[in-house]
């Protein structure tokens, strides 16, 4: 009988073994997928981002344009960020593109604050939140980076909203930090506030 029960204890302890290594296999497939698609949709921001700036060029917009072309450069840093930790949990980087669809500065500002609002306060919070729960501390990192990025984005659309006559001559510049994406009005800081980069790693942009 004794023999019987540690034959049933061994057996219970691996079977909880499997299934517990089999949720975390799941956990991390769920995380792969959220970062394939902010990888997409990042890589998609960039290139909306800069035909949205062509648009407020062409309509005389020059430092909306200046914060579309700040905002597309972030984007791309973000989805660099994403693809590298993709490749890092042994999955291959993959994107869907999507022509831009471009309207009127104004309603391209609208999409613009549609779409940071949306994974500032849902996306990436989600996906950083699922991220910690598999212990995917790089992977949360990035999530979060990216979310503090899009605030700041999110911020600056809606004041270029707001005083849209305001925005139209130039002369507004941004700072983007190459570590990491997060974005600045004005002249770079002394350092990031997201991930301690130095000044002389902001790039800046009018």
């Amino acid at each position: 009988m004794k023999h019987l029960i540690a034959g049933i204890t061994v057996a219970m302890a691996a079977f909880c073994f499997q299934l517990t290594s089999a949720q975390a296999d799941e956990a991390a497939d769920a995380v792969i997928a959220n970062l394939q698609k902010s990888h997409s949709g990042e890589l998609n921001a960039n290139v909306r981002y800069l035909a949205f700036a062509v648009k407020a060029d062409e309509e005389g917009y020059k430092s909306v344009a200046a914060l579309f072309r700040a905002a597309a450069d972030s984007e791309a840093i973000h989805a660099q960020k994403f693809a590298e930790t993709i490749t890092k949990l042994g999955a291959v980087p993959k994107s869907e593109m999507e022509k831009p669809t471009v309207k009127s500065t104004r309603e391209n500002l609208e999409a613009a604050l549609q779409g940071e609002t949306a994974e500032k306060d849902t996306l990436y919070p989600g996906f950083a939140k699922q991220a910690d729960g598999a212990k995917q501390a790089m992977a949360a990192m990035f999530f979060r980076s990216a979310m503090a990025a899009e605030t700041e984005h999110a911020k600056f659309y809606k004041q270029a909203l707001d005083k849209m006559d305001v925005w139209k001559a130039a002369g507004k510049e941004f700072a983007v930090c190459q570590v990491c994406g997060y974005t600045v009005m004005g002249a770079p800081p002394l350092k990031c506030v997201v991930c301690a980069s130095p000044r002389e790693k902001f790039k800046v942009i009018k």
